[in-house]
């Protein structure tokens, strides 16, 4: 693994053969998921295939260049020349080794792939998702001396690592960073004694054997599952936003916002999550443009208020996305009027998406716990799922609130239960 900047890109890179480059950034949760997996995989194809990581925040003119505009963005060249598709984001190790194997000979592939060994390792407690509910399940289940796993395919912390700030969390008399309580709850809970599997690529769940497999190798048997998969942010499906993801378009402030000093960028959304990032973002930038789809922003007063006192934000009400466009170096944003129905372009260097979230299920497999008309998971008091042995934690649950300090209550609530039955 080698790190080089801008004036080695060219040696390093055009004249280097076949080379993965990581553009990477710091105080990056995604990065951070990303770097083990990098590492993993440089072990594996470095004989064949030269891995390179590039400090983004301190080579801005070659990643603008390059058209990089978000971490982390992985790049693949041959012989000096950019091939396959760019991808940035929350990357999945089986992405990258995907395309890794299109840069050698089947032959090659076959050998690499022939020194990798299954692996089956047994739990009483499996714990899916290592947001605040995850973690809390985990403390209280490593404190009973439960044998407890705890997977995740990113950091621990969930959404609250990506989230600039948290003012609501009971015991900090000022504002934490979100990405700082996440590291607090995180060690706290390494220290009752859980094993830690993140930053893996969950490749498999069957509910009913109660069986994970992750990075297509290790199995992990267990006698209970505790489900906290969360959710992730919706997407609009507007034509180009598939596209620009991650060259215009970002759904993490907290990631990319620092690219945007002295820029216009467009927020879409008006929740608490668009107001609360909006306001973020103006740190960095000159001009915050909001975009909402009703009269009257649905954040709650207080972020309201901010919202009105900071002469850096305006919105655009009752208009929606239709479509996204890059036109040299600006990203251009088209609005329906949802009033006249009449379309206009908003152009900006920038475009953050917070409009809510969805229910992280598709990785559950094929069968699932009874859920709602949402797609959450319904439970009963305890915490438990409509599968036997199947807890479900955290946001991915069907409640009507969901705070930090709900996903943390039921952590305890299912961590407890269990304790009491193994």
């Amino acid at each position: 693994m080698q790190e080089i900047n801008a004036s080695e890109f060219e040696k390093e890179v055009l004249k280097g053969g076949k080379i993965v480059l990581d553009f990477y950034s710091t105080e990056c949760p995604p990065c951070e998921a990303l770097a083990p997996k990098f590492n993993a995989l440089s072990e594996l194809y470095g004989d064949k295939i030269k891995f390179l990581k590039i400090f983004r925040q301190g080579n801005r003119e070659l990643a603008t260049e390059l058209g990089v505009s978000s971490s982390p963005t992985l790049l693949f060249f041959d012989n000096g020349n950019q091939i396959l598709d760019t991808i940035s984001g929350g990357i999945k190790k089986s992405e990258i080794s995907e395309r890794l194997d299109k840069m050698i000979t089947p032959e090659e592939v076959q050998e690499i792939k022939s020194r990798i060994r299954p692996v089956v390792s047994d739990y009483d407690v499996a714990i899916l998702g290592g947001g605040p509910a995850g973690l809390t399940a985990g403390l209280y289940l490593g404190q009973a001396k439960i044998k407890t796993v705890l997977i995740d395919p990113a950091l621990p912390g969930g959404y609250m690592g990506i989230t600039h700030q948290v003012s609501n969390y009971p015991g900090f008399e000022q504002p934490q960073n979100g990405y700082m309580l996440a590291h607090y709850m995180s060690e706290q809970t390494k220290h009752a004694g859980i094993d830690f599997k993140v930053a893996v690529d969950v490749t498999s769940v069957d509910l009913v054997k109660k069986e994970i497999v992750i990075d297509q190798t290790e199995t992990i048997r267990a006698k209970k599952i505790i489900i906290g998969t969360g959710t992730s942010p919706n997407t609009m499906n507007a034509p180009g936003e598939k596209e620009y993801k991650g060259k215009g378009i970002s759904y993490c402030a907290t990631c990319d916002a620092k690219y945007y000093v002295d820029k216009d960028v467009t927020v879409i959304g008006g929740g608490n999550s668009a107001v609360e990032e909006a306001l973020f973002i103006t740190k960095f930038a000159r001009k915050v443009t909001m975009v909402h789809q009703f009269d009257a922003l649905t954040a709650n007063q207080t972020a309201i208020d901010h919202l009105i006192a900071n002469d850096k934000i305006s919105v655009m009400y009752s208009h929606e996305p239709r479509k996204f466009e890059k036109r040299e170096d600006k990203m251009i944003a088209t609005l329906e009027n949802l009033k006249t129905k009449e379309l206009v372009e908003l152009e900006g260097d920038g475009v953050f998406v917070f409009i809510g979230f969805k229910a992280n299920t598709s990785v559950l497999g094929d069968v699932l716990p009874e859920q709602d008309q949402w797609g959450y998971i319904k439970t009963d008091e305890d915490r438990k799922t409509s599968l036997p042995d199947i807890y479900a934690i955290g946001d991915i649950v069907s409640k009507k609130y969901r705070q930090i300090t709900t996903a943390v209550a039921d952590g305890t609530i299912a961590a407890m239960t269990i304790s009491k039955e193994i």
